[in-house]
């Protein structure tokens, strides 16, 4: 992470702190504007369940670096590949993790997909799936 990044975003953090720990997981305002956080080693919900054509928001809401990769052999069979980083394929992604940390994901940062085909979708961090950090998304008609 870039130091100056790390500074503007923990700065903002520190001076909403007290007001969200009042507003509860909605956040400030209402709304946190993501579907899907990313904790030190989990994503928040685990599951979720969104109809066909929907967006699904990602946003890394922990200081710790996080992908969200498809596993290719666990999506349905028409669906279009996804991950952080635009790869089009398991491997690509695996690659350009271990080679240059390909689709990172920093802390405040976000990544959307709209899925189009129904049925299950399990995805995971890949810096932290020894850990357990892997999701489903669930399409539904």
């Amino acid at each position: 992470m870039h130091r100056r990044r790390f500074l503007r975003r923990t700065g903002a953090a520190a001076s909403v702190g007290a007001l969200t720990g009042l507003a509860g997981c909605a956040g400030v305002g209402g709304e946190p504007g993501y579907d899907v956080g990313m904790l030190a080693s989990a994503f928040q919900p685990a599951e979720v369940t969104v109809a066909v054509g929907d967006t699904v928001v990602w946003e890394n809401t922990s200081a710790r670096g996080h992908t969200v990769t498809a596993y290719e052999s666990a999506i349905p069979d028409e669906a279009d590949y996804f991950a952080s980083g635009g790869y089009d394929g398991e491997e690509a992604a695996r690659e350009g993790w271990s080679e240059e940390f390909g689709g990172r994901l920093e802390n405040g940062d976000r990544y959307s997909q709209t899925f189009e085909v129904a049925g299950r979708y399990d995805y995971v961090c890949i810096p932290h799936e020894t850990g357990g950090m892997i999701g489903t998304v669930v399409v539904e008609e």
